[in-house]
C-alpha cells in the first residue's frame, strides 16, 4: 500500500478518505476530467480498450467504474450481444454513471460480489494507486475472469525524466486544482486533484505491479506507455 500519512494512517483510513473525496467530488468529476485530458479522454479510453482486446459479444467488468468514463466507451464495443457491469465503493460516483445497458453494483475490488469465471474482460481505470492490497485485488480479478479472459489496467505513472515529472507535478498539483476551484461545485474537488499527484508519486512501481499480476496467475503481462505518462497494463488469465 502506498503510504500518505498526510491523508490517512492505514488501509481502512485510506478507504474512508478516498470514498469521502470521491462521493463529494462526483458532480465535478467529468467536467474536471475534460480539463485534465484537454477533451481527448474519451478517444484515448476507447482505443486503450481496443488495444487491450475488448471485442463484440464480450462480458466486461469495469472495477472502480466511478462516473462510467471507461464503461461508457466499452458499451458500443461489446454491442448488444455483450454486456458491461460496473462496480465501485462510492455511491456518489455511481449516481453519475447511469447509462442504458450499464449494470451497476456497489462493492470493493478486494471482494468482488461475482461468480468465478463470470467475465471475458476486466478493466480498472486510474484507480490502481487507490488500492490497499494489490495481491488480493489481482487474485480477485483472476477469479472472476474466464480462462483466457483479458485484463486491462489504466494508470497514470510518474514520468522517468526529472523535467517531465516536474512539469506534470506543477500541472496536477498546482494548475488543475486551481482550475477545479473555478468550475467545481464541491469544496473537496481541488483537494482531490492535489491528492491525485501525491498518490501518483507514491504508487507502486510498474515492475512490482507486473510481478504481482504474474504471481496472481496472469500470463503475457505487459505494459504499454503513451506519452510517457499513461500506462496500460495488459495480461490474460492463465
Amino acid at each position: 500500500m502506498s503510504t500518505l500519512p498526510q491523508y490517512y494512517a492505514d488501509a481502512e483510513g485510506k478507504r474512508r478518505f478516498t470514498r469521502r473525496m470521491f462521493d463529494s467530488s462526483a458532480p465535478d468529476y467529468d467536467r474536471v476530467d475534460r480539463l485534465f485530458t484537454f477533451g481527448s479522454g474519451s478517444w484515448y479510453r476507447r482505443h486503450a480498450l481496443l488495444r487491450g482486446g475488448l471485442a463484440p459479444g464480450m462480458r466486461m467488468l469495469d472495477v472502480a467504474v466511478g462516473t462510467g468514463l471507461v464503461a461508457h466507451e466499452a458499451l458500443p464495443i461489446v454491442g448488444r450481444l455483450g454486456g458491461v457491469t460496473g462496480i465501485d465503493p462510492s455511491a456518489g460516483m455511481m449516481t453519475h454513471s447511469v447509462s442504458p445497458g450499464l449494470a451497476l453494483a456497489r462493492g470493493r475490488a478486494e471482494a468482488l460480489p461475482f461468480a468465478t469465471h463470470a467475465f471475458d474482460f476486466l478493466s480498472l481505470g486510474y484507480a490502481l494507486r487507490h488500492m490497499a492490497d494489490l495481491q488480493t485485488v489481482f487474485r480477485e480479478f483472476r477469479r472472476v475472469l474466464k480462462p483466457g479472459g483479458r485484463l486491462l489496467l489504466l494508470e497514470i505513472t510518474r514520468p522517468e525524466g526529472r523535467v517531465a515529472a516536474a512539469v506534470l507535478k506543477i500541472y496536477l498539483r498546482g494548475v488543475l486544482p486551481a482550475l477545479a476551484r473555478v468550475v467545481a461545485r464541491s469544496k473537496d474537488t481541488p483537494g482531490l486533484y492535489r491528492y491525485y499527484w501525491d498518490s501518483i508519486e507514491a504508487c507502486v512501481p510498474p515492475g512490482r505491479i507486473m510481478a504481482t499480476m504474474a504471481a496472481a496467475g496472469f500470463a503475457g503481462v505487459e505494459r504499454h506507455v503513451v506519452l510517457g505518462v499513461f500506462s496500460e497494463y495488459r495480461a490474460s488469465a492463465a
